[in-house]
């Protein structure tokens, strides 16, 4: 995969503390779209997964909390049960889910 070509991963999160829960929250925001509460898609490069990753295992206690995130294929199928569809801003093309925003970043990952 090139340095600078955008994959979505799929991170999901179980924080046993508030605080660390409403941290971790907000700094997935940042890195992209949630799709339920702790599940979030965001595209990442392989340039920038080691700055979300570094950033959230700086609030979390490894101990008590659990932060997976796992690569999904270019082509995926999804299917949808219940009251609750994709959230604004992403999108179904083609059997891909598309965020349609760009990822927000803190200052520190301008460069």
């Amino acid at each position: 995969m090139a340095i600078n070509k955008p994959q979505q991963y799929l991170l999901a999160y179980d924080i046993s503390d508030p605080r660390r829960l409403i941290q971790v929250h907000r700094t997935c925001r940042q890195w992209g779209v949630p799709l339920q509460y702790s599940v979030f898609l965001i595209p990442l490069t392989p340039a920038t997964i080691g700055d979300l990753v570094e950033e959230l295992r700086d609030l979390i206690d490894e101990r008590a909390d659990d932060v997976r995130v796992y690569p999904l294929p270019s082509r995926i199928e999804v299917a949808q049960y219940g009251r609750q569809g994709l959230p604004d801003g992403v999108a179904l093309v083609g059997g891909r889910l598309q965020a349609s925003r760009r990822p927000r970043r803190s200052r520190r990952h301008l460069a």
